[in-house]
């Protein structure tokens, strides 16, 4: 079948380049349009912190995520001047539609107003720009705006310079790698128009989406980076087998083509599956913003099968053969290749001493995943931003001043049943009486409630009180006030019959997001290891060595897992790299690591043990089926991780701890996949295995539709 389309492609090839060449031009237009509808939101629908947001939207007609919080500083005002102040604030904020003071206090020389609107984050961050100007207008001009809206307005524009300056590193890295691993030849640009093609198709697709359903707005970077460095590594691996398709001069240059499609483009469809399909599991998290990660995921691979599949063989058959060798340097890979090259050594050794091999490298990968232990999450890193934004500046005032949980503060939403209920002079005593014994908590730092608007609706029906405790998101402290709030507060006994109590507010939020991850995500990765299984069982042939090589990601993902926790709580790279220093690793990104890197470590899995494969097809030994693979495929291979490694520094490099925190693990598991595990503990455990690698059972192989392998005669050695 790959034959014939790829046949097609070939006679096509024009007509295919230009449909590409298409293809890159309205991804660029949908990229530059794309921002303006991203989000941060992690609203968690159908959790009790969901069902407290919308009472706010309905009876307070409030959106928790389009509030906005101003603060002005002052130098030894009178009451009469800070009623002033509060007054110019109020004037500013009539300019922006909807919009209103829910509370003001001043606190040490400094006045908090949180402003509440109407709407969604990405509409509430189109007015942050005006918010300022009016607050300028009316006397304030040192004012500053945070809240999510406007902390959505000034990331936005940083999040692009940071995907163009990493695109400017991962590009320079990846030509200069090409330079030295293929050597001089016009083929090191197949790559670059492969992954051109692959994100352009990626980006406009994500732009569709991003119509219907929430998007995140860490998605431009990871689908650039991730998506650039995956083309480079699909594109890498089929021209490397083109160029020994091609070595004899004789060879007819469109079946070498054909036969490079047959056999590493057959691979690649087999790997960008895997990868596709643990990336889809996350769709099944319900959870928008995971969803929105798994929805953009998944094209990665997706499209980067499609270029595979037709922009790749008709750029071959467009430079021709000529055009895919290389002159006078010959690159890094061929030095490598071969019995006699580094990876055929490495093989050899690794076959003499099988045992100590494994035991040696599986001790350093636990010593890697031993940080796992000190593994913490939090939903959000929100204090790690820039501090040169004016959102950022905000939030260390107001961390410094009044602690750092209050910028996020809890609601505490009291439904009485009936219109009017609010007015009952019993209702406020009760209330008050509750806000007393809410402040007696330690956590607690301060508690704002009143008997009129904005902490009563215009039906006198609910009533609030704003909590404000001592630390910020995702603590443990935070957690427990938030569970204190839910399980001790919460009780309608000393309330009219048929009170009911709602917590609203980010703390809630993401307890809610934590624990609903949490929930779904054994299960999910247990989908992913079962479906990767069933993969690999048919492209391997057989019954051990999907599982052998599930285990060995396992251990890459351990690693990157337990070193990110290293390297960002002791603050390890912090002054080198501009890392973050945190105690605890923002949850969305072990999520979409243990999917990235789980289908990432399985490329180089399937190329090189399906390299084995077809040595042992065609009659070679165990042992020197894995020499011949492991020295045909280890040099590419180590090239193409260095290089998805050189795309993946853009994260790395950027100014946000998620991303930050991505790149570092993805950069991590990858190398360690590509040298301990894959040059390693891969052959040791194939030369322990023996023939057990190769067995298929005719039952088993019938229910997979592949041809059996039957279980050999052990082999005896020399």
């Amino acid at each position: 079948m790959l034959a014939r389309w790829t046949r097609v492609v070939i006679r096509y090839r024009a007509l295919v380049f230009f449909s590409w060449l298409g293809i890159l031009g309205l991804g660029i237009l949908a990229g530059a349009h794309l921002n303006a509808h991203l989000t941060t939101s992690l609203n968690v629908p159908g959790s009790k912190s969901a069902q407290a947001d919308q009472i706010l939207e309905t009876a307070f007609h409030e959106n928790v995520e389009g509030s906005f919080t101003i603060l002005y500083k002052f130098k030894n005002a009178t009451p009469a001047q800070i009623e002033r102040f509060k007054s110019e604030i109020a004037a500013a904020v009539t300019e922006i539609p909807t919009a209103r003071v829910a509370q003001v206090k001043a606190l040490g020389g400094v006045l908090f107003a949180s402003v509440s609107t109407s709407f969604d984050l990405n509409s509430g961050a189109q007015y942050t720009a005006k918010l300022r100007a009016a607050l300028q207008k009316n006397g304030l001009p040192n004012a500053l705006v945070s809240g999510p809206p406007a902390i959505k307005s000034d990331v936005t524009p940083i999040l692009g310079s940071d995907l163009r300056r990493g695109e400017i590193v991962a590009l320079g890295l990846a030509l200069v790698l090409l330079l030295l691993f293929l050597g001089l030849s016009w083929s090191i640009f197949i790559p670059f128009l492969f992954g051109a093609g692959a994100i352009s198709l990626a980006i406009g697709l994500v732009y569709l989406l991003a119509q219907k359903f929430l998007m995140v707005v860490y998605v431009p970077n990871i689908v650039e980076l991730i998506g650039l460095g995956l083309a480079i590594d699909y594109s890498l691996l089929m021209l490397h087998r083109l160029r020994r398709e091609t070595r004899d001069n004789d060879v007819d240059f469109s079946k070498a083509i054909i036969r490079t499609m047959e056999t590493a483009g057959r691979t690649v469809v087999i790997s960008g599956a895997s990868v596709a399909i643990g990336l889809a599991t996350l769709l099944l998290i319900p959870v928008p913003f995971v969803r929105s990660l798994g929805l953009a995921g998944i094209l990665i691979p997706l499209v980067s099968m499609a270029a595979a599949l037709t922009l790749q063989p008709a750029l071959f058959s467009i430079l021709g053969d000529s055009g895919i060798r290389s002159h006078r340097f010959h690159g890094l890979i061929k030095n490598t290749e071969g019995s006699d090259g580094f990876f055929g050594r490495v093989a050899h050794a690794v076959i003499k001493r099988p045992k100590s091999t494994f035991i040696s490298a599986l001790l350093v990968l636990l010593i890697g995943a031993s940080g796992i232990l000190s593994l913490r999450v939090t939903p959000s890193s929100l204090t790690a931003i820039p501090a040169s934004l004016e959102s950022a500046k905000a939030l260390s005032i107001i961390t410094g001043k009044a602690g750092a949980g209050s910028i996020t503060p809890s609601q505490l939403i009291i439904d009485l049943g009936t219109a009017g209920s609010a007015e009952s002079v019993a209702v406020q005593t009760k209330v008050t009486d509750l806000s007393k014994s809410i402040l007696k908590d330690p956590e607690v730092f301060v508690v704002a409630t009143d008997k009129s608007e904005p902490f009563v609706d215009a039906t006198g029906r609910f009533v609030r009180l704003y909590i404000f405790g001592r630390h910020t998101l995702g603590t443990p402290e935070t957690n427990r006030l938030v569970t204190t709030l839910r399980t001790k507060f919460l009780n309608p006994s000393h309330f009219p019959e048929g009170t009911k109590f709602y917590l609203a507010g980010a703390p809630a939020q993401g307890i809610d997001l934590v624990s609903q991850i949490l929930h779904s995500a054994p299960w999910i990765a247990l989908l992913i290891l079962f479906l990767t299984y069933v993969i690999l069982l048919r492209g391997f042939r057989s019954i051990i060595l999907p599982l052998k090589a599930i285990l060995l990601d396992l251990f890459s993902i351990a690693v990157a897992f337990g070193s990110t926790a290293l390297v960002f709580r002791f603050g390890w790279g912090k002054s080198l790299l501009g890392l973050y220093q945190l105690d605890r690793i923002e949850i969305w990104v072990l999520v979409f690591l243990f999917a990235v890197l789980f289908g990432l470590s399985m490329d180089y899995e399937v190329f090189i043990v399906s390299r084995m494969r077809e040595a042992k097809d065609a009659g070679k030994s165990n042992e020197d089926a894995i020499t011949e693979g492991l020295s045909q495929t280890g040099g590419v291979v180590t090239a193409a991780a260095v290089i998805l490694v050189g795309a993946l520094s853009g994260f790395i490099w950027g100014h946000f701890a998620g991303l930050q925190e991505l790149g570092v693990g993805l950069a991590i598991g990858i190398l360690v996949d590509a040298t301990i595990i894959r040059a390693l503990l891969l052959p040791s455990t194939m030369v322990l295995l023996g023939r057990w690698n190769w067995w298929l059972p005719e039952s088993i192989a019938r229910l997979a539709k592949v041809k059996a392998s039957p279980l050999e005669e052990r082999e005896t050695r020399p």
